[in-house]
C-alpha cells in the first residue's frame, strides 16, 4: 500500500482531497503546517507527497529543498491557488513530479497522485535494493574494497595486482571473497550495480 501525504493548511481542500482518494481506496494522511509532517514522515514506506505552495512558517518549497538534503524519495506533487509558469518550473527543476493549479480537475489529479504512486513504489524498491548492496560492501575489507574499486575503475587483474603491490593470484583470491561476501554472480555484475549506487 502506496500512502499519501498531503500537506495543505486549508484544511477544507485537504479535507475534500483525503475524500477524494478514498473513494477510490487510496489511504491519505492530512497535515498542515510543515514541521509536523517532516516529523511525522517515515520514509521507510513507499509514498507519496501532495504540496501546497504557500503555507506559513515553512512553504512548500522549503519542504522540498529539507526533503532533497536528506535523499528523500518522496515524489511530490505540488498544488497552488497562485501558481505560475516559474513556481511550476522551479519546482520541476528541484525534483517535483507535477505542479496542478487549484481548483484541480478531480480526475485529473487522481491520475496524477496514481502515477505519482507507481513513481514512489519503483523509487522505494530501488531504494530499498541499494541498502542492501551498502550493507553488504560494508562487509568487505579494506584491501577488498580497494580491489572492488579499481574494478569499477575498469582495471584488469593484472592492473590491479601492479597497482596493489600484490599477485595476481591474491587478486583473484580477493575476488572470490567479495563474490562470496556480496553473493554476486560474478565481480562484473557486482560492478554494474555499485555504479547504479548514488555513492558507496
Amino acid at each position: 500500500m502506496c500512502l499519501v501525504y498531503i500537506l495543505d493548511d486549508d484544511e477544507e481542500l485537504s479535507e475534500s482531497l483525503a475524500w477524494l482518494l478514498e473513494s477510490v481506496g487510496i489511504r491519505s494522511e492530512r497535515f498542515q503546517d510543515a514541521r509536523t509532517f517532516l516529523r511525522s514522515y517515515d520514509r521507510t514506506r513507499p509514498a507519496c507527497l501532495v504540496l501546497d505552495v504557500r503555507m506559513p512558517e515553512l512553504s512548500g518549497f522549503g519542504v522540498q529543498e529539507l526533503l532533497n538534503e536528506t535523499g528523500s524519495p518522496l515524489p511530490v506533487v505540488f498544488v497552488s491557488a497562485h501558481g505560475d509558469i516559474r513556481m511550476s518550473v522551479r519546482a520541476m527543476q528541484n525534483g517535483a513530479v507535477d505542479f496542478l493549479e487549484k481548483p484541480y480537475d478531480p480526475q485529473h489529479l487522481l491520475d496524477v497522485v496514481q502515477n505519482a504512486q507507481h513513481t514512489a513504489r519503483e523509487r522505494f524498491a530501488r531504494e530499498a535494493q541499494q541498502s542492501r548492496l551498502r550493507a553488504k560492501l560494508d562487509t568487505l575489507t579494506a584491501r577488498e574494497r580497494e580491489v572492488l574499486a579499481l574494478s569499477v575503475e575498469g582495471a584488469s587483474n593484472k592492473q590491479i595486482a601492479g597497482r596493489l603491490g600484490i599477485s595476481a593470484k591474491t587478486v583473484d583470491v580477493h575476488r572470490a571473497r567479495i563474490r562470496d561476501k556480496t553473493g554476486a554472480e560474478s565481480v562484473p555484475a557486482l560492478v554494474r550495480d555499485v555504479l547504479r549506487l548514488d555513492a558507496w
